[in-house]
């Protein structure tokens, strides 16, 4: 008897081995491009969402495929919730993929739903291109409405900075336009209550400890997988380190299922994996929500199953085919504490040496457990992500430890292996992060 197939769209990185580890028991077949590599991104060009989902509806019977899934922000997480609706499949309502996605219109929910975990926000005046108006209050977190991966979001402390972040090139403007269009004409369509994705939200920075609550959405019914920690570079907004377990206090973790629950309710968010982003100051019990995505941290994936015996890959399988993951039995885990350590440079013209085929076979043999990722990136290419991220990501190391001090050891020893600087110390998991700009006295007209 032929296995029921699953669609995963715009399947790399952590999903391509997540989905792998499965592939056996859930064969699949794969759609959709790479946004990081030429020629795969040469699709962008005039990509639309709904003609993309029309082909793969017409194609799914003759592939004999049954669901569809994605953890791809930009375009795979709408384009499985459209394709699912179409074809009659589990999958997160497509209206409930936009609220979360439409970074203003998520504000606006949270205001209703949520007030108290909500931070003082307004729509950036001028549009792409526009001056810079002469009236805010700095310093202000600026994000664009639709984006991933932390582009262009920084705190500005002046007319100048906001104005420098905001000017663009004409080639910057039409990447940029060519990744937001194809959300926005679904919004237009599904949501137009939201207003355009083509613009820049303001908000009132938030200096605090920062998380992830992730969970999953079956019958209405919303359940909590666990928290992953959030750790900066020290005076950044970069983040050097994601861990798991955490030291967060059960206060802040019952404040976030509620604002959680609230939440996706209020959105219609009734099937499917969820990332709750929040910062939690535990000395006032004051917990803000930084943003919600509609599917799973892909990155996060392995940690919980290192720990817990918890596979968030085989979860998105099993709610794709509309079974409850509850019933899944566990992996023995194999490590106390598990992170995701995240290689920056912040000197735009340093060119970290990349592992050569030597080192990455002395990982793998000293520790077989390692998951390495490498982003080695053109000089053009490598002045775009500072422009846009303020700094190079060039590589990402996955490890276990017995527990937190053994995990930092291994990651001090597997980085000087692989010849760079390591990002993990043991003081900082237990003291906020030095913020990169002071308590602000912030005022904007927000739509409160």
């Amino acid at each position: 008897m032929t296995s029921p197939r699953c669609l995963v769209l715009f399947n790399y990185d952590w999903d391509e081995l997540g989905f792998s580890r499965w592939a056996t028991d859930f064969p699949t077949d794969s759609a959709g491009f790479d946004l990081f590599s030429f020629p795969s991104n040469a699709h962008l060009v005039n990509f639309n969402l709904q003609r993309f989902v029309d082909r793969l509806a017409a194609k799914a019977a003759r592939a004999g495929w049954q669901a569809v899934t994605s953890n791809h922000e930009q375009f795979g997480a709408l384009a499985a919730a459209m394709l699912a609706e179409r074809m009659g499949w589990p999958g997160t309502p497509v209206s409930a993929v936009l609220a979360c996605q439409h970074k203003f219109y998520a504000r606006q929910v949270l205001e209703t739903v949520a007030p108290e975990a909500n931070t003082p926000f307004a729509l950036l005046p001028s549009h792409y291109g526009e001056p810079v108006p002469h009236d805010l209050t700095y310093p202000i977190f600026v994000k664009p409405i639709k984006a991933a991966f932390s582009v262009l979001a920084r705190v500005v402390h002046n007319r100048d900075e906001l104005a420098e972040l905001t000017r663009f090139s004409v080639w910057e403007l039409w990447i940029i336009r060519h990744l937001v269009e194809p959300f926005e004409r679904v919004v237009r369509a599904r949501l137009p209550e939201a207003g355009s994705a083509h613009r820049m939200l303001l908000e009132e920075p938030v200096n605090a400890l920062q998380y992830n609550l992730d969970g999953y959405v079956f019958a209405g019914e919303v359940r909590p997988l666990g928290i992953v920690e959030s750790v900066m570079y020290p005076g950044t907004q970069a983040f050097m380190r994601f861990g798991y377990p955490c030291q967060l206090a059960e206060a802040g973790r019952a404040r976030a299922l509620d604002v959680a629950r609230r939440f996706l309710q209020a959105v219609g968010f009734t099937h499917g994996l969820f990332n709750m982003e929040f910062f939690y100051d535990a000395a006032t019990d004051r917990l803000t929500v930084i943003e919600f995505n509609p599917r799973m941290a892909s990155q996060f994936s392995d940690l919980y199953l290192r720990v817990d015996g918890i596979d968030l890959h085989r979860v998105g399988l099993e709610l794709a085919f509309g079974r409850d993951p509850a019933l899944l039995p566990r992996a023995a885990p194999s490590a106390g504490a598990a992170a995701s350590f995240v290689y920056r440079s912040f000197d735009p013209a340093a060119r970290p040496a990349m592992p050569g085929a030597g080192q990455q076979a002395q990982l793998a043999q000293q520790f077989p457990d390692a998951m390495l990722f490498r982003f080695a990136k053109a000089p053009a290419e490598i002045a775009r992500d500072f422009k846009w991220l303020g700094s190079y990501r060039y590589g990402i190391l996955h490890l276990g430890g017995d527990d937190a001090p053994d995990l930092h050891l291994r990651c001090e020893k597997a980085s000087a292996l692989l010849g760079w600087p390591t990002p993990a110390t043991q003081h900082d998991t237990d003291s906020p992060p030095v913020s990169p700009y002071p308590t602000p006295a912030f005022s904007l007209e927000t739509s409160r």
